[in-house]
């Protein structure tokens, strides 16, 4: 049988090249899936494309019918798996699309054909043609996302009010706002009606860059105060800087000169961050603890009219020449500012350093408190023991309550079992004297330790931020576990009490008043990173003084701040258990069942999600899922490698939540990542990949019968295995415990190749912030930009680009002028890949 001439006889070779290997690869992965009792498609599927790629050499005509056959299959059995979602369409679908409208093409097909062929192999090409391409383009308009939900909140407000400590409705004086963690502005003037508006105010470099000595998870996680008329930045290497609000000049400028960076390098620290300062001013204080209203400067941008002069007397911005030479003083100030010989500060900033030193400073002149501590620092390596550089030191800001300054401490993860103490310290705000210690390896004595004693080493610690009730005398805290993060085998009674939950101690003696804990005996690195956000909530028994607690797991705990107990149902729900006898042989052992909210965000995983650019990565992908063992959420590490999921990085992470306690909903942005662990035996640990960071390469675990590998789940393309979307906005009604909407969230933008703007719904690390205007904003995706949402629908208002990425918590605040802004520091995050930089950026709307 001879071929027409039309069309050149090569060009179908060429695609019966790729198509038979292609198919080979097919049917090898395919053998391997079924193996592992994995999904009958592939191997099937390889034959057919195969044998199309024979035909196609032999330039047979059948091969086209053939091919349009298995584009008919394979489209139905994408149906089956995955409805009209075109993101998962993708993988199964796109490729044999692309290569079948190649030989409808005259220049392939015509080749195949004499003038005694069928039309029915051109016919059948065709069917399988419309198929796929119809299911994708119907896709386009099928929104089968099975975690998106679409809602309303009618309500505009409740008989609630903020109970949240008192300040100027413009500040934002805390990490979280306010001591209750919150991240709720009483501002007004930004609406959904206006935010589109917004432009950029100003933009300030902070000089403070990444260096080559620098370790992998550098990172500008920063969320900037607004008090004392002024604007206080940290920045990675623990500088702190005092801008002016309304223009980003700067007015002063701290640098601790970090001790361990005479010493050498950073690269093998694990982190190098500063989340935020904390702020004291003993008039403020001496006000609340009178019960004197504070005076609220710019409330009227809280009603949208104009500033008054008086109200923002307070917030003039003197600035001292100075002689400290740690501080650079920009632009001075007259002398008739600030008081030069003044000894004392009675505002100050508290700046926890890399290298482990708790520093006063003085909020007006950016001098250090002479009288804190010694010489206006506290030494926190005191009692602690010895340590690897960098192996301890906090990553995040202090509490300061009533005349204590509070601190926790970072402990790295999963290098040895004899690690520094997750010890709370209470320092005297003024002269920096201990007044007390908890130590959860030592919880009931609390008394300052003894000059020559060391805490308990490798006690569960507390990384993140504190949530404080000064009116009930309480400070919750979120607290870690300890190491090894993956095997727990030889942990105490202590241990295994305050790991992984939260812990109310007394502000005054540091004694434990409750504890919940939120994962039992924690495996997976499921320490509670997020602070704690306190609120007064409107339920159907009633108002609740209640805290809430988002976690990595999924679950957000609504529990009672003064009692412990739960105001929405937590159910111990049985979990899977490790069978593997050398684990257990090493005196592991495994909780029958694990706490879960009835408010949460529980991610569920099967072969059906995997993902990836093509169909071999995703088949890969398949491969590695069936090898791994994976029984749901809390399957426990093994030898063999477990997927975890969700991953360590959580569905919620230390951006924690906002709340509006008016609306009465919280605003979240759960994340869906998957991770791998595999533990790797004792005498095998020294043989594996380097360790990268806490959650990549061969994790050492010294002292313990195993190390582990940690790496994300990811496809050989360097594409997640897992399906989108990854990441998410969601509201939830606090009145009810339900959720109110839920939205994809981000773009693969700055991700990939080519800048793609679809909506595929990426993570975000950082938290959320809501406001009166009833406008929320959000900064921490993978793609830079900052996003305003409408709180009642979870609508995207606006976006404004970034120059780096923004792994942080946004804030607001107003102007001297009068106006509203929204700042937000876009550094980029090291773990991430983000894009690098130094940046602050502040919008507000135009003058009219």
């Amino acid at each position: 049988m001879t071929a027409t001439s039309s069309g050149h006889p090569f060009l179908p070779r060429i695609i019966g090249v790729i198509l038979l290997l292609s198919g080979l690869a097919l049917v090898f992965g395919g053998i391997k899936l079924l193996m592992l009792g994995g999904s009958w498609y592939y191997l099937p599927a390889g034959l057919a494309v195969a044998i199309a790629g024979l035909l196609l050499l032999w330039r047979n005509a059948s091969a086209l019918s053939l091919y349009g056959l298995f584009l008919i299959i394979s489209t139905i059995w994408a149906w089956s798996e995955i409805g009209l979602d075109w993101w998962q369409l993708v993988p199964r679908l796109a490729l044999w699309f692309g290569l079948g409208l190649l030989l409808i093409l005259p220049w392939f097909r015509k080749p195949l054909l004499t003038p005694n062929t069928s039309p029915v192999h051109t016919v059948m090409l065709s069917i399988g043609l419309l198929m796929a391409g119809g299911s994708a383009l119907i896709s386009q308009f099928v929104d089968q996302d099975k975690y998106s939900l679409k809602g309303t909140l009618d309500r505009t407000s409740t008989e609630m009010t903020s109970t949240a400590p008192a300040q100027p409705a413009g500040d934002w004086q805390s990490y979280g706002r306010t001591a209750f963690g919150d991240r709720y502005s009483p501002l007004a003037q930004i609406t959904p009606d206006n935010v589109q508006k917004l432009e950029v105010a100003w933009k300030y470099r902070t000089g403070d860059v990444p260096g080559e000595n620098d370790p992998h998870e550098t990172t500008a996680e920063n969320t900037p105060l607004k008090v004392n008329g002024k604007l206080y930045v940290c920045t990675p290497h623990s500088k702190v800087i005092a801008l002016d609000p309304d223009t980003g000049k700067e007015i002063w400028r701290f640098d601790p000169q970090l001790s361990t960076q005479r010493a050498g390098t950073f690269k093998n620290w694990a982190h190098m961050t500063c989340r935020g300062v904390a702020y004291h001013d003993d008039a403020e204080y001496a006000q609340q603890t009178s019960g004197t209203n504070i005076p609220a400067d710019a409330t009227s941008v809280a009603s949208n009219t104009t500033a008054s002069t008086t109200a923002n007397a307070g917030n003039s911005l003197p600035v001292a020449t100075t002689t400290d030479p740690l501080v650079t003083t920009v632009a001075p100030a007259p002398a008739s500012a600030t008081n030069t010989a003044k000894t004392t500060c009675s505002k100050r900033i508290f700046v926890p350093t890399a290298d482990t030193r708790l520093i006063a400073i003085n909020a007006d002149t950016g001098q250090m408190c002479r009288e804190f501590g010694k010489d206006g620092s506290v030494d926190l390596t005191a009692n602690m023991g010895s340590f690897t550089a960098g192996g301890y030191y906090s990553t995040s800001p202090p509490a300061v309550t009533r005349n204590l300054v509070i601190i926790g401490g970072h402990v790295t993860d999963n290098l040895s079992t004899d690690e520094p103490s997750g010890v709370i310290r209470a320092y005297d705000v003024h002269d920096g004297h201990l007044v007390w210690n908890w130590d959860s390896g030592n919880p009931t004595q609390t008394a300052p330790i003894a000059a020559d004693g060391i805490y308990t080493r490798n006690s569960p610690n507390m990384w993140s931020v504190t949530a404080v009730d000064e009116k009930n005398g309480l400070l919750y805290l979120p607290m870690g576990n300890q190491m090894p993060d993956q095997w727990g085998g030889n942990r105490t009674k202590a241990s295994e009490t305050y790991s992984a939950g939260v812990t109310a101690l007394d502000i005054a003696t540091g004694q434990v008043h409750w504890t919940f804990q939120m994962t039992h005996h924690d495996l997976w690195d499921m320490d509670v990173g997020g602070q704690p956000t306190l609120i007064d909530i409107k339920t159907a028994q009633g108002v609740q003084p209640a805290l809430m607690a988002s976690t990595k797991q999924g679950s957000i705990y609504v529990l009672n701040r003064l009692t412990g107990k739960p105001v929405y149902p937590v159910k111990e729900t049985p979990v899977p258990q490790g069978h593997e006898k050398e684990v257990l042989a090493s005196g592991e052992y495994y909780s029958p069942t694990q706490p879960i909210s009835d408010i949460n965000f529980v991610p569920k995983m099967s072969e059906k999600d995997m993902w990836g650019g093509t169909p071999f990565d995703q088949l890969i992908c398949r491969i590695q899922y069936k090898s791994m063992n994976y029984q749901g959420i809390y399957t426990p590490p093994s030898l063999q490698g477990s997927l975890v999921y969700p991953g360590n990085f959580g569905v919620f992470d230390w951006g924690g939540i906002s709340v509006d306690p008016v609306r009465q909903i919280a605003f979240v942005n759960p994340n869906f990542m998957a991770f791998k662990s595999k533990l790797v035996p004792r005498e095998a640990v020294a043989n594996g990949a380097a360790r990268k960071s806490e959650v990549e390469g061969v994790q050492p675990n010294k002292g313990a019968p195993f190390g582990v590998i940690l790496e994300p789940f990811i496809s050989p393309t360097g594409l997640p295995c897992q399906a989108p979307a990854w990441g998410y906005i969601a509201a939830i009604d606090l009145t009810t415990g339900k959720k109110i909407w839920m939205h994809k969230n981000g773009t693969v933008r700055d991700n990939s190749p080519l800048p793609l703007f679809f909506k595929m719904g990426v993570p975000s690390l950082g938290g959320t912030i809501t406001t009166a205007g009833g406008v929320g904003f959000l900064s921490g995706t993978l793609d830079q930009y900052l996003r305003a949402y409408d709180m009642k629908s979870g609508k995207e208002l606006w976006r404004g680009r970034l120059p780096a990425g923004a792994q942080t918590t946004p804030m607001t605040y107003a102007g001297k002028d009068g106006q509203q802004y929204v700042l937000v520091m876009a550094g980029g995050h090291g773990s991430l890949g983000t894009r690098k930089g130094d940046y602050v950026y502040a919008y507000k709307l135009p003058k009219t």
